[in-house]
């Protein structure tokens, strides 16, 4: 029997499989497209995914891919420089295409063991209490454990196993592809930012390999947003919009997408899991989609990895629905915040400099840009010191960084004092005795997704937490 099966091979589910196979978990990667589709839908790392990505020991050949943005205010499209201080020691936006995020994501879950079947489409699942059956297209039937769906917005394993999908559906559209242009890219250039000074949801940039990556809004809603539009559709829809259709010829790849925002009403249905796209989908304001998928993977990893192990302690798994959902909660609200803002309309043209007066603020601006960001994400773990239930910024050790300790994705106390001691969960959790200076408590216990789980210097306190995180001792 097949430990986890991740049904689908975008972001979402090659990080899934790679946290997973940090502790040894049996993963199977169901891809229904033969091949990765190429399409650029995202076009970068914030920095919770980028310090994510540190803690793993992956940056580095992220970094050999992207390059680096100074970090700035986001919201809405309005401009604000980042505030001086942030709580980051990453304190940019990475450029880097999807296509790419994947590949180099697929590449790691690969390296640590995971198969991947690509042009396997699932169609069927039956679960019971020992684990789920997969039924592919080709009528072949595999057994797991446990199942997870990171298969996107149109999510084949949420539509089956009937969990609500509850929201807004699409009320604008946008035409997006990749393409070849005749007008010299000044010009291009020059009219691109004419006509974003009215039309926020308009844009065209080189993309590499002489193409340029152009999205313009659509005249309506498409009944179905699967069919991609047309290159005539494309050229209209610029003339509209630009007043120019820049030449566009050789399309790479035409698609669509709307500003449907929808958030499932639970992340796991007995031995059944929705992360990323799979379970919430909205506009791609703020670019906050697939870094959303990627810590909703690193959130999910070691607790399913967990529970498939044999030690998780009793409501570990079902804590993924409870931290993940309210964050995915909050971003489709900021979402559609951005979204009244971006509007021409008097009303929300007024908030919208009345924001971006109060941005002025570097309170406000640090705020909004945590929000995006997702540096400012605190998990509801009680009452306690402040860092409890936040992501530990990277911090210079006597013997390194902290987040060199972290690239087995287990857990690990920061222990200051010398006096404390983790016997028991070993096996689980690394104890680490160093003096930094830049750590102002007496030590940490920090989760694998590099949340603070416990802060304090008193060993029969510390014992009172480490079960409900790590289970019993060994």
């Amino acid at each position: 029997m097949i430990d986890v099966i991740v049904a689908g091979g975008g972001p979402t589910g090659m990080m899934l499989a790679a946290e997973l196979r940090l502790h040894g978990v049996h993963v199977l990667v169901l891809e229904k497209d033969a091949a990765p589709t190429g399409h650029v839908r995202s076009l970068g790392l914030h920095v919770r995914s980028i310090e994510v990505l540190d803690q793993r020991g992956l940056l580095e050949r992220f970094l050999a891919h992207g390059r680096k943005y100074p970090l700035g205010g986001y919201f809405a499209g309005i401009p604000r420089p980042a505030p001086d201080g942030l709580d980051t020691t990453h304190p940019y936006v990475l450029g880097i295409p999807q296509p790419t995020t994947e590949r180099l994501l697929a590449e790691r879950a690969v390296e640590l063991g995971t198969e991947i079947r690509r042009g396997c489409e699932l169609v069927g699942l039956e679960q019971d209490d020992q684990g789920v059956t997969a039924r592919l297209a080709d009528g072949t039937r595999l057994r797991a454990r446990y199942l997870v769906g990171c298969d996107g917005g149109r999510s084949t394993v949420r539509h089956l196993l009937g969990v609500g999908f509850p929201g807004e559906p699409a009320q604008a559209e946008w035409l997006l592809g990749e393409m070849a242009v005749d007008t010299p890219p000044e010009t291009l250039a020059a009219v691109v930012a004419e006509v974003r000074k009215t039309e926020k949801g308009f844009g065209a940039g080189p993309s590499g390999e002489g193409l340029y990556r152009v999205v313009v809004p659509a005249e309506g809603v498409a009944e179905d947003r699967a069919v991609p539009p047309t290159l005539e559709e494309f050229r209209h829809r610029l003339r509209v919009v630009a007043g120019t259709d820049f030449g566009v010829h050789s399309p790479r790849w035409l698609s669509r997408f709307g500003d449907a925002t929808r958030l499932a009403e639970r992340y796991r249905d007995g031995r059944v899991l929705l992360a990323g796209d799979a379970a919430h989908v909205h506009p791609p304001l703020g670019g906050q989609g697939l870094n959303l998928g990627i810590q909703d993977a690193v959130n999910l990893g070691w607790k399913l990895a967990a529970e498939v192990s044999g030690w998780a302690p009793e409501g570990l798994l079902d804590s993924y629905h409870a931290e993940r959902h309210p964050v995915a909660e909050d971003v489709l609200d900021n979402t559609r915040a951005q979204s009244e803002l971006l509007s021409t309309a008097p009303g929300p043209q007024a908030v919208r400099r009345l924001l971006a007066e109060l941005m002025e603020f570097e309170e406000v601006n640090r705020y909004l840009i945590e929000k995006v960001t997702a540096i400012g994400v605190r998990y509801d773990l009680g009452d306690g010191h402040a860092l409890l239930g936040r992501r530990l910024r990277d911090v210079a050790l006597g013997r390194g960084r902290l987040y060199e300790l972290m690239h087995g994705g287990r857990g690990l106390l920061l222990d200051r004092t010398g006096r404390l001691s983790v016997a028991g969960w070993a096996d689980r959790v690394d104890h680490v005795v160093d003096a930094g200076e830049d750590l102002d408590v007496p030590a940490v216990l920090l989760r694998p997704d590099g949340h603070v789980a416990w802060v304090g210097e008193d060993q029969q306190d510390l014992l009172g937490r480490l079960p409900r995180w790590f289970g019993a001792p060994a």
